[in-house]
């Protein structure tokens, strides 16, 4: 009969022990692998680059609608619209309190008026496709209301117009990406309405005359409040001084003090400088676009 050694007790006890250790080791790495991976997995689902920042992306995907298809981008821009009128409405009413020139009144007048548009369009266009609106301003939107309204009234005009200038144009190719894209007819008029209302709000506030075009890529409300509270630019005093970029009342451009007003084609010149006249019958150009 073969004989087979036992083994000890205290043998097995450390082998059993050495076991349960090893693997309690490797149980303890994969949680943590996981703990690493699964946030930046979910950052990356829930957020992607798009026009003037960041696209949220809310996980549900591509819906099946009867006015077409839904897609996260869609239901993205309503939020986005409806999160704009949260705050630039009251900016709007603050211009319309604060202003001292009847150019930032008017900027005022038509942000109400238009954001007063766009929220029921929004509101009405998350009602019928199911998408959740926000009901408060966000974080930044709420430090550019409240840095607007501590600006000293020698400031807020130009503040007013480069801070409600920046975020419209960041807007602007969100609407033209989701107006060109979309396949939803819901969301197709709910761009439609935005291309024109936010047109309108970078044209009113470009007439006030303020807008720094310099600052407009810079990043953050600091930046733009440093510039207002600095030296003005030789380019900003010298539009102010000449006028250039305001409007008369029947809308016609401001001319130059001294000079030919801005409205007035240039004349054409010769290469020693001497106007040319035009020959009699000569054939002229058609305008570029029809005259109104």
């Amino acid at each position: 009969m073969r004989l087979v050694p036992r083994r000890s007790g205290i043998g097995g006890a450390f082998t059993s022990a050495h076991t349960v250790g090893t693997g309690m080791v490797i149980a303890a790495l994969a949680l943590t692998m996981a703990a690493l991976l699964i946030p930046v997995r979910l950052f990356e689902g829930t957020a992607v680059a798009g026009p003037g920042g960041l696209i949220i992306d809310d996980g549900l995907g591509t819906l099946t609608t009867q006015y077409g298809p839904l897609t996260p981008t869609d239901r993205d821009f309503v939020r986005k619209v409806r999160s704009a009128g949260l705050w630039e409405g009251p900016a709007g009413r603050q211009a319309q309190e604060r202003g001292q020139s009847e150019s930032v009144r008017i900027a005022g007048n038509h942000l109400v008026d238009g954001h007063n548009l766009l929220d029921e369009l929004a509101i009405e266009t998350g009602r019928v496709l199911g998408i959740e609106l926000p009901n408060q301003p966000t974080a930044q939107q709420r430090a550019w209301l409240a840095e607007l309204e501590a600006a000293p009234i020698d400031q807020y005009e130009v503040l007013f117009a480069n801070i409600l200038r920046r975020a419209h144009g960041r807007v602007f190719t969100l609407v033209a990406l989701v107006r060109a894209e979309t396949q939803n007819s819901l969301v197709r008029e709910l761009a439609n309405q935005a291309n024109e209302t936010v047109l309108d709000h970078i044209t009113v506030l470009e007439n006030t005359g303020l807008v720094d075009y310099g600052a407009l890529d810079d990043d953050g409300i600091g930046s733009i409040s440093k510039r207002v509270a600095g030296p003005r630019s030789p380019r900003r005093a010298r539009r102010t001084a000449t006028g250039c970029g305001r409007r008369r009342p029947d809308g016609r451009p401001v001319g130059r003090p001294g000079g030919r007003s801005t409205d007035e084609p240039p004349v054409p010149t010769s290469g020693g400088g001497r106007p040319v006249v035009p020959r009699e019958g000569a054939d002229r150009p058609d305008p570029p676009f029809p005259s109104r």
